[in-house]
């Protein structure tokens, strides 16, 4: 089975409405999309398409690539279905493996006995075949196997991925209630900025959306902040299809000498994680730190066209939402003061909260933080933008 060049259905997995996003890195990449659907897309194509997957989606959790489609009901034909699969030109017959699952079926109780069926296909078709025995585990360490299997239908796919690219790699300290890489990316390339214009991020946090920024004006792809996939552990890897992959990220990396990107937040601990996380990404010289409130940020003289992003507290209790009213106001009050000719965006998931903005947003973003239901608010901070004392924010 030469997965490596043999076409086969390839899917793309994200957080939940992250597939727009997706969807436009993949057909950036010059490959055609079969499906899209709310939490990934569907092309086709073999494992070294994999590669270049895996290295250059900031949006994408894991890329996953379909061995085989069948018709399961219980864990015994799990197993049969399992065990005709060649797994022996694919995985070290001495080397190691894991296996991870969605299952919804109602002769599995826990996926982990779904997980051990596969497993024990796996090894003794490896063992038959080559008198040797694969070692096995919960770590994503080498190749890994993946089961979803709904109702009847089952399919096994290779998870080329390993850790989920959710998760670029660089962020050491993560800071209070930290934004995933994936997402901070996704809402960025969901604005207008045009990677040449001011990009301000008041209250930064840890530093993602900044950090992220950065990355993608200068197109530093998450494939140089990691060295190590799924990918690399199967049989039949060309390490030089990885290389020459990488090679070709490296050369595209520009330097925006000109480029103003600003992080500021009043918490000298949060500046202080912000920048570690951006040293670790390679990006600490491009950005511009100031602590303070957000109202004190320096702002660029010339703001046409600048971003300007926050992404404030939602507020769990009674006490902090009453308190955060005054902030989201006042964040109104900044855009509506300072930053005239850009274009702000105000990442949450309390609408209620939102409404004391009093902006009209010009655009209303859906996505998902962890389970919270969040919009990213956009407004057109044209010169003499008219305050709305009651702007209506309907959730999508």
């Amino acid at each position: 089975m030469q997965v490596f060049k043999n076409q086969s259905k390839i899917i793309i997995t994200c957080n939940k409405w992250l597939a727009p996003a997706l969807r436009n890195e993949v057909i950036s990449l010059g490959f055609d999309i079969d499906r899209v659907f709310q939490t990934g897309v569907e092309l086709t194509g073999n494992v070294n398409d994999c590669i270049k997957l895996n290295m250059n989606l900031r949006t994408a959790s894991q890329v996953m690539y379909s061995l085989k489609a069948f018709i399961c009901n219980d864990p015994d034909e799990l197993y049969r279905q399992a065990l005709n699969i060649h797994w022996e030109k694919m995985i070290q017959p001495d080397g190691y493996f894991s296996v991870i699952s969605n299952v919804f079926h109602p002769t599995i109780q826990t996926n982990l006995f779904a997980n051990l069926r596969v497993k024990d296909a796996i090894v003794d078709r490896i063992r038959k075949a080559t008198n040797k025995r694969p070692t096995t585990g919960s770590e994503l360490s080498g190749a890994v196997v993946y089961l979803f299997w709904k109702n009847d239908e089952a399919e096994l796919f290779l998870d080329t991925s390993g850790a989920s690219l959710a998760r670029h790699g660089y962020r050491k300290l993560p800071g209070k209630a930290p934004m995933l890489e994936a997402l901070a990316a996704a809402t960025i390339l969901s604005t207008k900025w045009d990677r040449f214009t001011p990009f301000i991020n008041p209250m930064c946090g840890s530093g993602t959306l900044a950090i992220e920024a950065a990355l993608i004006a200068t197109k530093c792809a998450p494939g140089l902040l990691r060295d190590h996939y799924a990918f690399m552990h199967l049989l039949g890897y060309d390490p030089t299809v990885y290389e020459e992959e990488r090679s070709v990220l490296e050369r595209q990396v520009r330097a925006l000498p000109s480029l103003k990107i600003i992080a500021s937040d009043l918490s000298k601990e949060a500046i202080k994680v912000a920048k570690i996380n951006a040293t670790a990404a390679g990006v600490e010289d491009l950005i511009d730190f100031q602590v303070g409130d957000f109202e004190s940020t320096k702002m660029p003289d010339d703001m046409n066209n600048a971003i300007v992003m926050f992404n404030p507290e939602y507020g769990e209790r009674l006490g902090e939402e009453v308190e955060l009213e005054k902030t989201y106001a006042r964040m109104g009050d900044f855009l509506k003061n300072k930053c005239k000719g850009a274009t702000g965006y105000i990442f949450t998931g309390n609408l209620e909260l939102a409404k004391k903005i009093r902006l009209k947003p010009s655009r209303r973003i859906e996505f998902l933080n962890a389970k919270i239901d969040c919009r990213l608010l956009e407004y057109e901070m044209y010169e003499g933008t008219r305050r709305v004392e009651k702007a209506s924010l309907q959730s999508e």
